[in-house]
């Protein structure tokens, strides 16, 4: 009976100390994704950015200001090539607008083109606006990989069902000790490796430090990528809450 208790008492302890560890993963797992999330935002941001798409037959750039404000609100406004000036994107919360000056419209984006590309680029609409976020919209749990860096954590995470994410799972990898993210690898429903998304050219931008340069990789698409490289940004700034506005999609800031 002794031998009994003390076992019992032995598989307890290894249960509570499982349960301790995984509690502490997962707590980990959440402060990664927040702060993925929160990288290039913060409470309130405003940057100046050289969207670059790359295809096997031509190239294009773009230069483009966008305001955000927490994770609710992003505005962004096309200032280069001239076919493209004045082209405006606008989020409110899980509702997107586009503003084409060329016809004078602001369309209504639906929640099933989130995940279309933005500009023609290998961006989609939710990767620019920030739509579905890891913290709110994901499951995600830390793992190790094969053949990887040991300093860097790896957090899997999983859409929750009913949203209409196309993504089957996204691992991030990340520079814990910066909290730097390396880069981001999505795949289909069937574990398929669908794009690459890598992080670089680490800098300061006033007391925050973040990489300067995003370089996405389609998979399935030979020749295809496109870079952003940041111009400039700020964080937690003052911003003036009309730039959020329907109407400041046609007026223009």
């Amino acid at each position: 009976m002794k031998n009994f208790k003390s076992i019992f008492a032995f598989l307890c302890l290894i249960g509570f100390m499982i349960l301790t560890l995984s509690a502490k993963d997962n707590a980990r797992a959440r402060e990664i994704v927040n702060k993925v999330d929160d990288l290039y935002r913060s409470s309130s941001s405003y940057g100046l950015f050289e969207m670059e798409i790359i295809t096997p037959h031509w190239k294009r750039k773009l230069k483009i200001k966008s305001w955000s404000l927490g994770k609710k609100k992003t505005f962004m406004r096309i200032l280069e090539p001239k076919k493209e000036k004045g082209m405006a994107t606008l989020k409110i919360n899980r509702e997107m607008w586009n503003y084409l000056p060329k016809t004078n419209k602001v369309m209504k984006i639906p929640p099933s083109m989130m995940m279309g590309s933005w500009m023609g680029s290998d961006f989609t609409n939710d990767d620019l606006v920030k739509e579905y976020t890891y913290l709110e919209d994901y499951d995600f749990e830390i793992i190790k990989i094969k053949g990887e860096k040991e300093s860097n954590t790896y957090v899997k995470c999983i859409p929750k069902e009913g949203l209409p994410i196309i993504w089957g799972h996204v691992v991030i990898a990340v520079r814990e000790d910066r909290n730097i993210p390396v880069w981001q690898k999505y795949y289909d429903e069937k574990g398929n490796l669908m794009r690459e998304l890598y992080f670089k050219d680490v800098k300061m931008y006033g007391k925050r430090e973040v990489p300067s340069v995003m370089e996405l990789i389609p998979s399935k698409k030979k020749g295809r990528k496109t870079i952003i490289r940041y111009i400039e940004a700020k964080f937690d700034i003052k911003l003036d809450k009309k730039i959020f506005t329907l109407r400041n999609l046609r007026k223009g800031i």
